[in-house]
């Protein structure tokens, strides 16, 4: 069987195939810089449109989108205990916003705050709004009023019954705010979904530190544990280099503890020492 011979007007078809293919590909224009900011590679550390308050630590600002808390859009704060280290986080951030004379206003806090401690993280009381709100719900709706109204030059707010719908909710709500938003939440809560683009699981350590694991972040996933050195305000001046070490003195107890029992004779029972007393009475 005899292939059919090529035709003249088919050899132009190929040739220019073959341009086509071999051509370089074209190299893509760069985008305008708004457009650029607000698109996000999954593999880089994504740089918001808005602005951001740095946190006052350094190792955390360089893992942090824009390299600091982001305003317009919610943070998560996860811990197993209220209370116990978001001031401590969030200090610099306060004092910043503090010292530009914008507010801070707090919803809902566990306990009332401590005035004395916040003067030494640098708060005035007069740029301090405490709203002690008690049900789930008025916390919620105080939120989001506070959110919508853009009141606040931080919001810090503890909803700890949130539902994933409501956090999405707030989310839409705080993208048109200019100010940080933070949401303090149990651990546990770090196994729901949640709408917010930053979520910080936060511990404190022994030795005045906090260790925080950055569960979700505009970027890439962050492997590891950040420790941050964190001595509270009141006590930086007056603890000795011992003390800002506590877990030394508590393993050096133990091991002193331990070495006095292995070292003491065990005590003899009862029985063994009954005929001894008995003899001496003879």
């Amino acid at each position: 069987m005899s292939l059919p011979a090529r035709r003249p007007h088919d050899a132009p078809a190929f040739s220019s195939l073959r341009a086509v293919t071999s051509a370089p590909a074209a190299t893509p224009r760069a985008l305008p810089r708004d457009i650029e900011a607000a698109l996000w590679r999954g593999d880089q550390i994504g740089a918001p449109v808005t602005a951001v308050v740095p946190s006052g630590f350094a190792a955390l600002d360089a893992e942090l989108p824009g390299g600091g808390w982001p305003c317009g859009s919610l943070t998560e704060l996860l811990q197993p205990q209220p209370s116990v280290a978001e001031w401590r986080l969030l200090g610099a951030a306060v004092r910043r916003v503090v010292a530009a004379g914008q507010t801070l206003v707090v919803v809902g806090p566990p306990h009332a705050p401590h005035l004395p401690g916040l003067q030494h993280l640098g708060v005035d009381a007069r740029h301090l709004v405490w709203i002690p709100a008690e049900r789930p719900a008025e916390r919620l709706w105080v939120t989001e009023q506070l959110i919508r109204a853009n009141a606040a030059g931080l919001l810090l707010s503890w909803l700890p019954q949130a539902r994933p719908e409501q956090i999405r909710r707030l989310q839409v709500c705080a993208q048109s705010c200019d100010a940080p938003v933070f949401l303090c939440r149990p651990a546990a809560a770090a196994c729901e979904p949640s709408a917010a683009p930053l979520r910080v699981e936060l511990r404190f350590g022994a030795d005045w530190e906090l260790h925080l694991r950055l569960i979700k972040r505009k970027g890439p996933t962050h492997e590891g544990v950040l420790t941050l050195a964190s001595v509270p305000a009141g006590l930086e001046s007056i603890l000795t280099p011992r003390l800002r070490q506590p877990s030394r003195l508590i393993a050096a107890r133990q091991a002193r503890d331990t070495l006095h029992v292995v070292g003491s004779p065990a005590p003899r029972s009862p029985a063994a020492r009954a005929p001894v007393r008995s003899l001496a009475a003879h």
